[in-house]
């Protein structure tokens, strides 16, 4: 057996449908744009819209679908009429959000006005920063209708729900996910040249932007921003869906972990009451917010994540730093330079504290800083990547987090951190976005034969899993240089899901940017 393969390969499952049928016989780009269709969805298709993997259909075997309070309820169900065939309409209930979330007692769809691109697999709605990613692949594929209609949701989402959500969900209202707005409307500008549309999305962008930047997202202690649900509770998808074969679901084998492990990272009696074997609402509070951050699960901030909200992370700051110089850049496009110093003056300001706070000289990563404690925790991780990707880092920093990537390289690219946890946010896990963000980074310093290397390895790995598979997946073993995880993640949700929106989309972007030798290295011309 290779030393980079794995026995008993991943098959293609039948629930594939048409994303799989035939695709074994397509070139990976065909597959690619097949798959953007197939992952699309519309108004007109909304009752395949509004199923939901993670849950089953009520007693009425309808699927909710919810419109926001400030909208008019009886124009969108007009208009859902004539668009919507009399068969697919009957299979869905229109509603109007309750006042009080809490009172919500069927999970549902949220309206968005215009088409979007879902992940794939059990992830059947539009997510927060899956749609940066996958925005970049449509970009490249000539999809710019498609690419700025997914910006449009996310500033509706903006102005009816009151940030860009976590997923299109009603249990996602309550969190957000890593902040990627900005960006995606200068992609769109960039094709587009349409400066009346831009301008048009500044307040709402704005508007987000304060959400990160108020308490509680905010800590005023550093200046800096952390992630916190604002819900309570266990969160409703991981009771439906994050069961493992035995029938236990996440929360039961962190509760089993906590009850039989010693936990050094953080005081674990503020997450489990040992005497009654429950996890504390604070247990809850972090879980939340670790799934507000994308990152869910790993051990990055102890055990579960669970001591998350105590920490000012690197990623997210990178991100709001990148926002901060975006509406600056935005502001001048559209004709009101005299706002942009300001958002150049924050942006400064928050490259200085990310800089002196989550910078570790001895180690030359970038780490995530503890506001509580004062400190940063030693968890290397690809985030420290981020201020590279975002322009924060020194040539000198740049050049020290470079000299790390013997801690993550491996044969298939990038592994997520250096700690074999069981979480999929963990050794020995490659995802997508992360190899972007750090081959973009490491390209912005002029390492451009270690973004080559790195960028031909995961890419090369994916498409020898397809032509193998006839499928993208959500994350891959880049240690083993394979797709098939079986048994390798013990917490959180344990598949490993095919489409895959963010895959797709980054193996565009990563393929169009080698050199035609790169190109061909990859998929096996030569």
């Amino acid at each position: 057996m290779s030393r980079f393969h794995k026995p008993a390969p991943v098959a293609a499952a039948a629930v594939l449908l048409a994303l799989s049928a035939g695709a074994q016989s397509l070139p990976i780009a065909d597959y690619i744009m097949h798959a953007w269709t197939v992952l699309t969805r519309s108004n007109r298709d909304l009752a395949a819209a509004a199923v939901d993997p993670k849950f089953r259909v009520g007693p009425s075997g309808r699927w909710p679908v919810y419109v926001a309070r400030t909208e008019n309820l009886e124009r969108i169900e007009r208009e859902l009429r004539m668009q919507m065939p009399a068969s697919g309409f009957a299979q869905i209930d229109i509603r109007r959000l309750p006042e009080d979330l809490t009172r919500i007692r069927e999970q549902g769809l949220l309206y968005l006005p215009k088409p979007y691109v879902v992940p794939g697999g059990r992830f059947n709605e539009m997510y927060g920063w899956d749609s940066y990613f996958i925005q970049l692949g449509l970009l490249r594929d000539g999809e710019i209708e498609l690419a700025k209609d997914m910006a449009d949701n996310f500033v509706y989402e903006i102005r009816q729900y009151g940030q860009i959500l976590n997923a299109n969900r009603t249990y996602y209202l309550t969190r957000s996910q890593p902040p990627f707005l900005t960006e995606m409307l200068l992609e769109v500008y960039r094709k587009t040249a349409d400066r009346k549309w831009l301008a048009e999305s500044v307040d709402a962008a704005a508007k987000y932007y304060d959400y990160w930047m108020r308490e509680p997202h905010l800590t005023p202690q550093t200046g800096l921003s952390r992630y916190m649900d604002l819900g309570e509770g266990p969160s409703p998808e991981v009771l439906a869906s994050e069961i493992n074969d035995t029938g236990h679901t996440h929360y039961d084998l962190v509760r089993e972990y906590f009850r039989t492990h010693p936990v050094e990272a953080y005081d674990v009696s503020r997450f489990y009451d040992r005497l009654r074997n429950e996890l504390t609402p604070a247990f809850y509070k972090a879980d939340r917010s670790m799934r507000e951050s994308g990152f869910d699960p790993s051990a990055r901030f102890g055990p579960f994540n669970a001591d998350i909200v105590a920490y000012d992370p690197v990623c997210l700051n990178s991100l709001l730093y990148v926002m901060e110089k975006d509406m600056a850049e935005i502001l001048q496009i559209v004709g009101r330079e005299t706002e942009a110093p300001a958002w150049r003056k924050r942006a400064e300001e928050r490259a200085e504290r990310v800089n002196r706070l989550m910078w570790d000289a001895r180690d030359g990563i970038y780490y995530d800083y503890n506001f509580e404690q004062k400190q940063i925790r030693r968890y290397p991780f690809l985030t420290t990547f981020y201020p590279l990707w975002a322009g924060i880092a020194s040539a000198g920093q740049a050049a020290r987090v470079r000299e790390s990537l013997g801690k993550f390289e491996r044969p298939g690219g990038l592994r997520t951190s250096t700690n074999h946890s069981g979480d999929q946010w963990d050794a020995p896990f490659g995802w997508a976005p992360l190899h972007l963000i750090a081959v973009e980074g490491l390209r912005r310093y002029g390492y451009n034969n270690d973004a080559d290397r790195i960028a031909e390895k995961f890419l090369s790995m994916a498409h020898h899993e397809f032509r193998q598979t006839g499928t993208i997946l959500e994350k891959y073993d880049v240690e083993w240089r394979a797709a098939d995880i079986r048994g390798e993640v013990r917490y959180g949700y344990s598949s490993n899901e095919v489409g895959f929106g963010w895959t797709n989309g980054v193996f565009k972007v990563l393929l169009d940017e080698l050199s035609p030798a790169g190109r061909a290295k990859v998929l096996g011309e030569r």
